[in-house]
């Protein structure tokens, strides 16, 4: 049986994915799962190495790893946004977005969506971008041990899973970012894709899942305890996520992303949004 290597950031969006690993239900094709916390970046990376064949990466950096090659976005995996909080330390004196300018960012890697999106937040609010100072900080526990230790001042991350860190006192959040692009998409190795591992089967059914994580009664209850999250908290990030209904991707789920990298000189401005994929829409997800 030809193994599928198929990994993602362990937070409530992969609870999809999680389920069906632990059931058993991906074994007969070969599927295994691998969380990666150290989120895009690395992930984009352990797709080009081999180490995974299978992967759900934040959209801006699916876009910026694929310009890169060794890989390619094959389909959305949510169709809705993701909600980032920017956080600084609880005990900081910041206290508006506007103070955060020229401060000191938390990022869990070089082309994740932590260091991505800290550049398409200072541009929306007409900072300059080339003097951007970062901290790699590997994980959302790097970010934590880094706030505390007074090496970085703001951080961005999923802002229900760092909810946690917000309601204890150890982060505070100044303020909330809605990516204009879908979340999450789908990206596929080259060599898997040439391999013709069934991509397509594995990811229908976790797509699948997910449409019944979504109507399921139980699903907010599930959520806030595997996540360590207040009842109200997990209904309200369920209310507002939208897995895709089936493996697709379209030239327009890709382009605002695209043209925000390649003004901010991250890809080079003559990638179009198909240019990143060899193969046609929906090729290597059926």
């Amino acid at each position: 049986m030809v193994e599928i290597k198929i990994g993602g950031v362990p937070e409530h969006f992969n609870l999809p994915w999680l389920r069906l690993a632990e059931s058993g239900a991906l074994d007969d094709l070969g599927a295994t799962w691998r969380d990666v916390p150290e989120g895009s970046g690395a992930m984009a990376a352990a797709l080009r190495a081999g180490e995974l064949d299978v992967a759900m990466l934040l959209t801006e950096g699916a876009v910026a790893g694929a310009a890169q090659g060794g890989f390619k976005i094959v389909s959305l995996y949510t169709v809705s946004p993701l909600i980032w909080g920017i956080h600084v330390p609880a005990g900081s004196d910041l206290r508006s977005i506007e103070e955060v300018r020229g401060r000191r960012y938390a990022i869990s890697r070089r082309g994740s969506g932590s260091h991505l999106m800290s550049f398409v937040h200072a541009r929306e609010q007409g900072w300059p971008t080339d003097d951007l100072d970062f901290v790699v900080v590997g994980t959302l526990q790097g970010a934590i041990d880094a706030f505390a230790s007074g090496q970085a001042d703001v951080f961005f991350w999923e802002k229900f899973m760092t909810k946690p860190l917000v309601d204890s006192g150890r982060f505070r959040r100044v303020g909330e970012f809605v990516a204009p692009w879908p979340a999450f998409v789908v990206c596929a190795s080259d060599a898997a894709l040439a391999q013709h591992k069934p991509i397509g089967a594995a990811l229908s059914r976790a797509l699948d899942a997910a449409a019944e994580l979504a109507s399921s009664p139980g699903s907010a209850a599930a959520i806030a305890r595997r996540y360590g999250l207040e009842l109200g908290d997990a209904r309200e990030w369920l209310a507002s996520t939208r897995w895709a209904p089936s493996p697709v991707i379209r030239v327009e789920h890709l382009a605002p992303a695209v043209a925000h990298l390649a003004a901010l000189g991250l890809i080079g401005a003559d990638v179009a949004p198909l240019g990143l994929m060899s193969v046609p829409p929906r090729a290597g997800v059926r």
